[in-house]
């Protein structure tokens, strides 16, 4: 029988609100079994770029990664938010390792090609070392990763934090049944954006398309729901969406994805 194994991702809010994410570091510090951090950061970005004078460029919701801003990105993924993170985690006796792709050669990635858009040093996942992440796990470390990845070529790439826990799930199902949760400011998937209590407590494949039909699943809930179902179908066992409370023991109010 396969060890179990929990991946969090967290972003937004949850990592800008210092009470927070001392709450989420809490609940994740009393997961049980093998465990692995996955963060964001790109609202500290912004605001540390803004003060450099440096300007945040998006198009259609997405950051766009010129040398400049790739340098702030690493400066505050891998650094500010990274380190506040892991030292905040061995406060509550966590053993915990900040990493980038690049550390261990654990996420190795492209230069996303140039269609309508070119998002310059933005990275798509090309392989995970999931060996090398096992072996941490086994001595007993819990990785925590930023949203950079690397090329093999001495470069650094800019890459979606939600992108970067589906394929470490995926790298690690082969070994682990695992979970992927997913942890932002809403309580799951909403059936009426207006109303905070209207979960959908879950959602398969089939019930999907009928959400994307009724336009209830759309605009920035796509590309996570995306990686959710890109998960799934790659061996992942289940994916959650929800707020912080997702993780604790007795709250079952949120969305749980399967096949």
């Amino acid at each position: 029988m396969k060890q179990k194994l929990s991946i969090v991702k967290i972003g937004g809010y949850l990592i800008e609100e210092e009470a927070r994410l001392s709450k989420i570091l809490d609940l994740f510090s009393k997961i049980e079994g093998n465990k692995i951090l996955v963060h964001g950061g790109g609202k500290k970005a912004t605001e540390i770029g803004n003060k450099l004078g440096i300007e945040t460029k998006m198009s259609n919701g997405r950051r766009i990664t010129d040398i400049q801003s790739l340098d702030v990105a690493v400066m505050v993924y891998s650094g500010l938010v990274s380190k506040n993170i892991v030292a905040q985690l061995q406060a509550i006796g966590i053993n915990a390792l900040g990493m980038s792709g690049a550390d261990g050669n654990t996420i190795q990635a492209y230069k996303r090609p140039v269609k309508d858009v070119d998002f310059g040093l933005v990275g798509d996942v090309k392989e995970v070392n999931a060996y090398g992440i096992f072996q941490l796990l086994q001595v007993g470390f819990t990785p925590v990763f930023c949203a950079l990845t690397h090329d093999g070529k001495g470069q650094l790439l800019n890459t979606n934090a939600d992108t970067i826990a589906a394929e470490v799930a995926i790298g690690l199902s082969q070994d682990f049944d695992t979970t992927l949760y997913y942890c932002f400011e809403k309580k799951g998937v909403l059936q009426d954006i207006e109303d905070e209590d209207s979960v959908i407590t879950h959602i398969d494949s089939k019930n999907y398309d009928v959400l994307l039909a009724k336009g209830i699943i759309a605009d920035g809930m796509l590309p996570k729901m995306h990686n959710c179902f890109y998960a799934l179908r790659n061996n992942v066992a289940k994916v959650c969406i929800g707020d912080d409370s997702m993780l604790s023991e007795n709250n079952s109010n949120f969305t749980t994805l399967t096949l």
